[in-house]
């Protein structure tokens, strides 16, 4: 491509040449992908209303509690002292879609990215209900405040708020529960001024977003545009227009051949510009703001049809396919991303399998200082035992395993719900002779039905000198 037409490069399609909002007011598509894309986004959609009121084994399938520090993950309950596998996770997240950028490009953004599911399958649809298609939209647009547009203009705002709460709500319910959630909405709002309030905060925030913002947040907020741009390269299968096959464009006439006259099968007809819900060009080539909607795909196959040529100028496909015929082969890249992402997986599921059911902690009481009691010495800790599981412990006992000596709770019987934090006191009891130390290492075992489920070492202060 010439120098001269990589002036596209320096702007973006939202932004007009004197700096102004360009407003993009996309075509309504038809087509194969549109359809795949849109009930996928009903799932998806469906799966983020749904998924804080699955219970396994009585757990919230999916639930982020920050401030309690309780996470659920398909059911199953993780604790803060589990960070250490939510950041193993997110390292392999990245990889992830690291690797499925080099191959794919930027797939994510229009299939599953709740941005562009949000705004193309919900609140665009809105908007061609109520405004109609993209020529009534431009019309609307530049029509006076009559009647009829602050009457479209204000059920449209209207419907988009009562959205953007119900939004806010499912996302709520996977912060503080959906159990939780149902409950505030049965006591009524002013039992809950600060959910309240949060919630009319992130109302707008969405309403901000996918009533003005829009596809800005695509091009000017989200690093992962600018991020595919280090990991695209020529094997990298992206939405792209057959430029071997589409140039030189021209418009169709009747009864021309354009073989003969060296004319591409693009008939610059512009549809596909049209239809590109971020404003720009998908014959200029793979760019930033290209979210791999596959509109373009639909609008551009929808035309082949009509003047009889084959579908496909607009398509799936890596530039080294369009450019010399090339199938898609594993790189070296892409291999090494395969492996360095097995391993990382791998290594996850091993941690995972060896997480303890039950977490112990045991710990000295703070300030208080060891007791002599005859030929014994006694010690006060606290203890934190963690359930990690879906399983009630009923009756467990807490046995010293490195000396002989007693251990008694304070509250006689242990019992550990499930997924539950159960704190109390123990005295700790060994005699004089079998301490060698003035701060003795003690480890203590947590058993179940006579099994040692998770152990745990402390310290046990004593006289500097004993005899």
């Amino acid at each position: 491509m010439s120098q001269e037409n990589e002036t596209f490069r320096d702007s973006i399609g939202t932004i007009t040449d004197d700096g102004n909002r360009n407003v993009i007011y996309p075509k309504k598509t038809k087509g194969k992908f549109t359809n795949y894309r849109t009930y996928l986004s009903w799932f998806l959609i469906a799966f983020l209303f749904v998924a804080p009121f699955i219970k396994v084994n009585g757990n919230q399938f999916l639930l982020f509690n920050i401030l309690d520090r309780k996470f659920n993950i398909f059911g199953q309950p993780f604790w803060p002292q589990d960070f250490y596998l939510l950041v193993l996770s997110m390292l392999v997240g990245v990889v992830f879609v690291i690797l499925f950028t080099v191959i794919f490009g930027r797939i994510f953004c229009g299939w599953l990215c709740p941005q562009t599911i949000f705004m193309e399958m919900v609140f665009r649809k809105v908007e061609y209900a109520i405004e109609g298609d993209r020529t009534k939209q431009i019309k609307l647009a530049k029509q006076k405040w009559d009647g009829e547009k602050i009457g479209k203009k204000t059920l449209k705002w209207t419907i988009f708020f009562i959205i953007s709460f119900l939004i806010s709500n499912a996302f709520l319910a996977y912060f503080v529960g959906g159990d939780e959630l149902i409950q505030q909405i049965k006591d009524g709002p002013s039992a809950h001024m600060g959910t309240l309030i949060k919630l009319v905060i992130f109302t707008g925030v969405f309403y901000f977003i996918f009533a003005w913002f829009r596809e800005q947040a695509c091009i000017i907020v989200c690093p992962y545009g600018r991020l595919q741009g280090v990991l695209l390269d020529n094997h990298s299968i992206n939405v792209a227009y057959d430029f071997k096959r589409g140039e030189g464009r021209q418009k169709l006439r009747k009864d021309e051949d354009r073989k003969a006259n060296e004319l591409g099968d693009c008939i610059d007809c512009k549809q596909c510009v049209l239809v590109c819900p971020t404003g720009i060009d998908i014959r200029n080539g793979t760019q930033m703001e290209c979210v791999n909607c596959t509109a373009c795909i639909d609008a551009c196959d929808e035309i082949m049809d009509k003047v009889g040529f084959d579908r496909g100028l607009i398509r799936y496909a890596s530039e080294n396919n369009i450019e010399e015929g090339e199938k898609f082969s594993f790189s070296t890249r892409i291999i090494s991303y395969t492996i360095v992402l097995s391993l990382m997986f791998a290594f996850l599921i091993t941690l995972i399998f060896l997480r303890n059911d039950v977490q112990a902690t045991i710990l000295r009481l703070p300030g208080q200082l060891y007791i002599t009691q005859g030929d014994t010495i006694q010690n006060v800790y606290t203890y934190k035992l963690i359930n990690k599981t879906n399983d009630t412990y009923d009756d467990l006992k807490i046995k010293l395993l490195s000396h002989p000596g007693s251990i008694k709770a304070v509250e006689g019987k242990v019992t550990l719900e499930k997924s539950k934090l159960h704190e109390g006191t123990l005295f700790i009891k060994i005699a004089k002779n079998d301490i060698n130390s003035a701060k003795e290492k003690l480890k203590i075992g947590v058993f179940y039905n006579g099994e040692m489920i998770e152990t745990s070492k402390t310290n046990f202060p004593a006289p500097l000198r004993i005899k």
